[in-house]
Formats: C-alpha cells, sequence, structure tokens
C-alpha cells in the first residue's frame, strides 16, 4: 500500500518507453510498479507457516514481515534528499537488481533476527525504485500523459497487494517457503529487465534543489500545521491497514473459519474492489474537498471493522473489502493534498510523508500484535479503530 503522488510533477518532455502506443506504455509501466513492490505485502499470505517454521508468536512474525516499512521509511527520506543529484535510470536498476539478493537470502535465513535485517534491507531497495520510478515519471511525461501514466504506476502498485499473496500462497503450498523467496527475486531480476529496456537515461534535474539544506526543508515543513497534520494521517493510515492485513491471516486459518494455504491466498482477492476505487481518488478530492474525502474514506474503513469480527466467512471478507478501499482511498488522497499544500521542495515533503507513513506501518505491527497476542483479534480491531479515530481527528487540520 503505497502511493507517492505528490512527487508527480508534469513536465514537458514525453516519457521515453519503447512501447508502440499509449495501451502498452501503460502496461510497462504498470509492470514497473508491480515488481518494484510485490515483495513488500506478498509474505503477509504466508505469516502462519513462517510463525511455525520459525517457532515464535504472531506477533514477533508480524514484526519481522513488516520491518520491511523501516527500510522504506529510512529510504523515502534519503531519496527525497538526493534524488536530483540521482540519475534515474541507474537508480532503478540498481536499486531492483540488489533487491534480489536479500529476497533469495530469506530463503535461508537461519532465525528470526536475520529474517528480520533481510526485510529491512528489502524495504531500501523497494522504496529506492519505487521514488526514483515516480520522480522520472514526473519529470518525463507531458502534462496531458501525467495523469495516465500516475493511473497506471498506482494500479501496479494495488494490483501487486492482490496477486503478490496470491502467488506466494500457491508456491509455498506447492513448493515450500524457500522457493517462494526464489520466485520472488527472480521478480525482482525481471522489473530490472524490464526497467533496462523502457527507460531511457535522462541528467538528474539539478535545478530541484532546494535552496536551503533538506534538514531545514524538512523542519519548515513539520512546521506547517496541514503538513503536520497530513504526516500523522499517513503513520495512522498504515498503522491500521498493518494492524488489520497482518494478523488476520491467523484468525483466517484458526477455527471456525480454518482455511488452508492456497485458501488464504485466494481471500486477498478483496483487494480487486480498491484497484478501481484508488484511482478515483484524485478526481474525488478536487470535487468534494480533501476532508470531506478522507473522512468519508476513514468511515468506510471503521465500517469494515465489526465484520471481520464475525464468525462467518462472508462478513469477514466483506469487512477486509470496506477497509482496504477506505484505506486506499484515503491514502491516494492525502499523498495528494501533500504535493499541494507544500509550497516548495515537495520531493523532501513527499518523502517525510512516506516515512511517516511506513513508521506508521512498524509501529501498527508492535502495537497490535502486542494486543494480538496478549488479549485476541477484538483488542487487534478494536486498536485498528483508534487509528482509524486519530487519522479523522487530524484531518480537520487539512484546511484549503
Amino acid at each position: 500500500m503505497t502511493d507517492l503522488s505528490a512527487r508527480m510533477k508534469p513536465a514537458t518532455m514525453p516519457m521515453d518507453t519503447h512501447s508502440p502506443g499509449l495501451a502498452l506504455r501503460s502496461l510497462v509501466i504498470g509492470l514497473t510498479a508491480f515488481l518494484t513492490v510485490v515483495d513488500l505485502f506478498a509474505t503477509q499470505a504466508i505469516l502462519p507457516s513462517l510463525t511455525r517454521h520459525y517457532g515464535v508468536t504472531p506477533a514477533a512474525m508480524g514484526f519481522a514481515v513488516n520491518a520491511s516499512t523501516f527500510g522504506m521509511a529510512v529510504a523515502s527520506l534519503v531519496v527525497g534528499f538526493f534524488s536530483p543529484h540521482i540519475d534515474r535510470r541507474t537508480g532503478i536498476l540498481l536499486s531492483l537488481t540488489l533487491l534480489a539478493i536479500p529476497t533469495s537470502l530469506l530463503a535461508v535465513a537461519p532465525n528470526l533476527a536475520v529474517f528480520t535485517a533481510l526485510r529491512v534491507a528489502q524495504g531500501l531497495c523497494m522504496a529506492s525504485a519505487f521514488a526514483l520510478t515516480l520522480a522520472h515519471l514526473g519529470e518525463q511525461c507531458s502534462a496531458m500523459d501525467a495523469g495516465g501514466a500516475f493511473a497506471a504506476y498506482i494500479a501496479g502498485n494495488v494490483a501487486s497487494n492482490l496477486v503478490g499473496r496470491l502467488i506466494s500462497a500457491a508456491i509455498a503450498d506447492g513448493l515450500g517457503l524457500q522457493w517462494n523467496f526464489y520466485f520472488f527475486a527472480a521478480l525482482n531480476l525481471a522489473g530490472a529487465v524490464l526497467v533496462h529496456f523502457t527507460i531511457k537515461h535522462v541528467p538528474p534535474m539539478h535545478a530541484t534543489m532546494p535552496a536551503g539544506s533538506p534538514l531545514a526543508a524538512m523542519i519548515a515543513h513539520w512546521r506547517e500545521p496541514r503538513l503536520r497534520a497530513a504526516f500523522g494521517i499517513g503513520f495512522c493510515i498504515l498503522f491500521a491497514f498493518i494492524g488489520t492485513f497482518t494478523f488476520v491471516n491467523f484468525v483466517l486459518v484458526r477455527p471456525p473459519l480454518s482455511l488452508g494455504m492456497m485458501d488464504l491466498g485466494l481471500v486477498y482477492f478483496v483487494f480487486l474492489p480498491s484497484i478501481v476505487t484508488t484511482l478515483l481518488a484524485g478526481r474525488v478530492a478536487s470535487r468534494l474537498g480533501t476532508r470531506p474525502t478522507i473522512w468519508g474514506s476513514l468511515a468506510v474503513a471503521g465500517t469494515g471493522l465489526p465484520l471481520m469480527l464475525a464468525p462467518r466467512l462472508g462478513e469477514v471478507l466483506t469487512g477486509m473489502v470496506l477497509v482496504g478501499v477506505g484505506t486506499f482511498f484515503a491514502q491516494a488522497a492525502a499523498t495528494g493534498f501533500v504535493g499541494q499544500a507544500a509550497s516548495d521542495n515537495r520531493g523532501i515533503a513527499s518523502g517525510t510523508y512516506l516515512a511517516c507513513y511506513f513508521c506508521g506501518g512498524l509501529v501498527g505491527t508492535a502495537v497490535l500484535g502486542r494486543l494480538f497476542d496478549s488479549f485476541g483479534w477484538h483488542a487487534c480491531v478494536a486498536g485498528v479503530g483508534v487509528a482509524l479515530a486519530a487519522a479523522a481527528l487530524l484531518t480537520t487540520a487539512l484546511k484549503r
């Protein structure tokens, strides 16, 4: 669940992909997004198996799997600070190629500490490739093309949440945990090959460097009440999303639902509606305003929480659909607001927002995992509700 729309600044140069038409170009952009972040949440589909493999609690395994968000938070800040000096094509190629190394090593991680460190390394590589790809799109797409390019990229991003989980569950069920990670390492390398043939070498845009130091620019953003509130909203959104879609896996495999490994993967077709609705967030926010859009999105997510406490699979799945649609929609609207509210140094503003967003995922895993282990699923869902309520309260500050 990642979104960097605030980095999309329309430029006058057309994006150079080697595709003959718009449809093929959109497919290439979507595939690039998919292959960049497919590792992020795919491992959640095999959380119960990993928990048994390492002999740890759900909270410990959930924290290890989601440790990638810490790496993504760090990389988001670093790339936001220094992206004007980084060659886009080289940076993306290097990030995706290096990503295959920790991905493949996860197959032979001897203990949970090593597994956690490798997930952090994955996050560093994924966020670097993701941010640099969006920077490239923003710089090389014309104003007319930028909307379509971003729509294709975010669609590939959301699709990775679904397809990655399906692939992970299928391979782990049929071939075992090790082959799951080897396969995803191959996908990382396939992403590097795709970038090699579809992204043109373009000099970095040094003119976009901030006049002062990056740290001073970041501090200035934190002093702006609206941006500070948006950073907090991002934190709460991934806090809630991670809490829901990490620990619901353990509920689905236990009685009375008792799903198998492959069935658990198929459950994540609940993300299909989000692929469609997320693309409408920008239009809805423009028409209704950012605050009503985020409030409505959070209300949709909150409506799904009590449904996930039901003992029947249909109601649980409906709740998951509502939480997914609501949090993705709110995330897209909040990220778009950051791009509008930051009068300058938007790259740093986006990096700061994403760092808070991913930190929310890591903290959410730790806090809600402890609640899940100690008090059960009902307490975990209550914690998610508190995060959504906090995001709604912070949204009050997002005035025009």
